[in-house]
């Protein structure tokens, strides 16, 4: 099974549709190396704009070329990028300004930088914006996917992206379709729900839970989220796990309660991923393992609590 970091499957889909698409720029805060906003740079020179680690005068920029009619792409860590939200806030969401913003790097599974380096509260932060599109693909195929929706969505969207690499889960880009999560199992009365990178442990575990049958979803839109299947799995499901490398608060497993919440979910909601607390520096799978979002913590935590 090949693997690819999705920052990779961005730098790649970035470039092919700058090729497509003249009117789309990209911008960088001086990590485009690490970003992969590069591949676009090296091919299409005079549409690159290195900003410096100015990360809010890139995104001001950003809109004023979105109102010129250009398709801008802000990149940097994800932790940085959202960290401008007060810019992020007036500039594009209010303005509604047709800019995608790129935030790599997120979660525990960059490892060895540490916290200051990882995106862990970026969804919660955009989230509470109106208007704007959150999506984390699982794969490359989806990250290819994902870059074409956003290019060619009028309104800002986040893609948020892995530097770790993630296997293939999907033959073809067609199964992704942003606002529907996949369904890669359907079940019985357990479903596993993942986002990003800890959509692979899901279907691990759901392997080691075989006995259980649950379902198992891949959630690669978080805003607008799928209420038409949540709702499926609160109408079919006795217990919902979801599986997040961000803050338990304000992400994937909060938006998956404030469904289930207003359709009067009667069952148990289990929301893993940090648990109000920083990350730390340390081998990603080490990391997995101690913040509860490995295939065997999910597989212990489903025993443990079923």
């Amino acid at each position: 099974m090949s693997e690819k970091a999705t920052r990779d499957s961005f730098g790649e889909a970035l470039k092919r549709l700058g090729g497509e698409i003249p009117k789309i720029v990209a911008l960088d805060a001086d990590l485009s190396c690490s970003t992969k906003s590069n591949m676009f740079a090296k091919a299409y020179p005079d549409r690159f704009f290195q900003m410096g680690i100015a990360e809010s005068n890139m995104i001001g920029t950003a809109a004023g070329l979105a109102f010129t009619g250009f398709i801008p792409f802000v990149c940097s860590f994800g932790a940085f990028v959202a960290g401008r939200y007060e810019t992020i806030r007036v500039s594009i969401g209010y303005s509604k300004a047709n800019v995608k913003i790129v935030g790599t790097h997120a979660g525990l599974g960059i490892g060895d930088d540490g916290y200051t380096q990882m995106g862990l509260e970026d969804v919660n932060v955009l989230r509470a914006l109106p208007g704007i599109t959150i999506l984390q693909p699982s794969d490359d195929l989806t990250t290819q996917a994902a870059v074409r929706f956003a290019a060619t969505h009028v309104g800002p969207v986040y893609l948020r992206l892995t530097r770790q690499k993630l296997p293939t889960l999907y033959r073809n880009e067609q199964v992704f379709q942003a606002g529907r999560g996949i369904l890669l199992k359907e079940g019985k009365d357990l479903a596993l729900i993942g986002t990003g990178a800890t959509v692979i442990e899901a279907m691990k575990a759901s392997e080691e839970l075989s006995d259980m049958n649950p379902w198992v979803v891949d959630m690669h839109t978080l805003k607008p989220i799928d209420r038409a299947l949540v709702k499926t799995l609160g109408r079919s499901c006795k217990w919902i796990v979801t599986v997040e490398d961000h803050n338990v608060i304000g992400g994937l497993g909060s938006a998956v309660a404030e469904v289930l919440a207003e359709e009067g979910f009667a069952g148990k909601l289990i929301r893993m991923g940090l648990q109000d607390m920083y990350g730390e520096s340390g081998d990603p799978t080490e990391l997995y393992e101690k913040y509860g979002l490995s295939s065997g913590a999910i597989v212990r935590k489903v025993r443990e609590v079923i």
